[in-house]
């Protein structure tokens, strides 16, 4: 049985209030901000579906029949709950400096916060899941975003012709390369005393904006102008800057430093809420986590184009067991056979109508809307014109 989901909008201070009306036709009457749709079963704000007379929440559905739902493989490998959460992101201004664990570290540090009785929802909390959250964005508009560190020796260059005396010797330190280097530098700066990094903020916004355009100077203009005094308005000087152009994606492994800054993407990630955040933010900022979290691997970053995998499908590779996210254009008419994996699928774009091949189910598709294709559903075909984003399992 093929599901229609209704979903829950998060309204984070951050979102956007024009861009998923803009796209998805989702009503804003209160005119504010917009930030995340999630679509899927996470806890924190699970989508419902209809499956008799009442809507009833994802997971509950899912937990009466588990192996049929989610499959057997799927059921087994990861607990009976479904593996990713679905997100539309609409970013009306930059989103924190943040990173993600690994598995261990997540399994650990949940534990660990669980030990010293910090509730769920205690703003302290670095660790709301035991779960990693590895991630991929795709741009649903041209996206802005920083996405890891520079090579040590870019940052150097850009940091250091700003002369910018409160730096001192970890600035010098850069200079010998490296991971090393460059923690030993990074967790100087985020630790200075808060006067000292203020300094540090408002003295490079100053000289950015006396010196020649360049991007990462352009948004350390307009983040110090949203987060003056924040020490995270370095960021652009230390990572990628990047443009994403409609259709492509990054992906975000564990322990990578990055912010979204403007724009709207289908997001991707496993169902997991674990942040570790570094700046740009009023929330709690726990930096010896944050410092044990990260990587510090530096270079270029990756930016992804999808594949086309099956014709009118485009799909984005990734390494991880939890997700997989593809595009799909129908042009008349698209045939999927039944992978034994759990699917979300949501239309953004053009209209169409959605039934599974054994004619049980029939779902009108519209920007917007989505539905949750079970294990067991034996498959679907899509008519119309549009098009479609499908998060799923991977099934190798």
């Amino acid at each position: 049985m093929i599901l229609e989901l209704r979903n829950c909008v998060r309204d984070y201070p951050w979102g956007s209030s024009s861009l998923l009306s803009d796209l998805l036709g989702i009503d804003n009457p209160s005119g504010g901000p917009q930030a995340e749709l999630w679509m899927g079963a996470h806890p924190g704000a699970p989508s419902q579906v209809c499956p008799q007379d009442d809507w009833i929440t994802l997971p509950d559905w899912i937990a009466a029949d588990p192996a049929a739902r989610l499959g057997e493989s799927t059921d087994r490998q990861f607990g009976g709950e479904l593996p990713f959460l679905f997100k539309v992101l609409a970013a009306g201004r930059p989103l924190s400096l943040q990173a993600h664990p690994n598995p261990v570290q997540a399994r650990d540090g949940f534990a660990r916060e669980n030990e010293m009785g910090l509730s769920l929802d205690d703003p302290r909390r670095s660790y709301r899941d035991a779960r990693p959250k590895p991630e991929l964005l795709c741009a649903l508009t041209t996206f802005d975003a920083m996405l890891g560190f520079r090579s040590v020796d870019e940052i150097y260059q850009l940091i250091s012709e700003l002369e910018l005396r409160d730096l001192g010797s970890p600035l010098d330190a850069l200079q010998s390369g490296g991971a090393v280097a460059l923690r030993e530098f990074f967790a100087s700066l985020m630790g200075a005393d808060p006067a000292v990094q203020s300094r540090i903020a408002i003295g490079a916004a100053e000289r950015c904006e006396a010196m020649p355009d360049h991007p990462a100077r352009r948004w350390v203009k307009q983040l110090a102008r949203q987060y003056p005094g924040d020490i995270g308005v370095l960021a652009p000087l230390m990572l990628n800057v990047i443009r994403l152009e409609i259709g492509q994606a990054v992906y975000l492994p564990a322990g990578e430093l990055h912010s979204y800054l403007a724009g709207c993407g289908a997001e991707i990630m496993a169902n997991s809420d674990n942040v570790l955040r570094g700046g740009l933010t009023p929330k709690h900022v726990n930096l010896p986590e944050l410092l044990d979290v990260l990587t510090f691997s530096s270079g270029p970053a990756q930016i992804l184009d999808p594949s086309e995998t099956t014709p009118g499908v485009w799909t984005y590779p990734t390494p991880v067991a939890e997700f997989e996210l593809s595009r799909i254009e129908v042009s008349g008419e698209h045939l999927r056979e039944s992978t034994n994996a759990p699917e979300i699928l949501l239309c953004t774009a053009g209209r169409g109508r959605l039934e599974g091949v054994d004619g049980s189910a029939g779902i009108d598709l519209s920007p917007g809307r989505s539905c949750f294709v079970p294990a067991d559903c034996g498959g679907y075909r899509i008519r119309g014109d549009c098009c479609l984003y499908r998060a799923a399992v991977p099934t190798g």
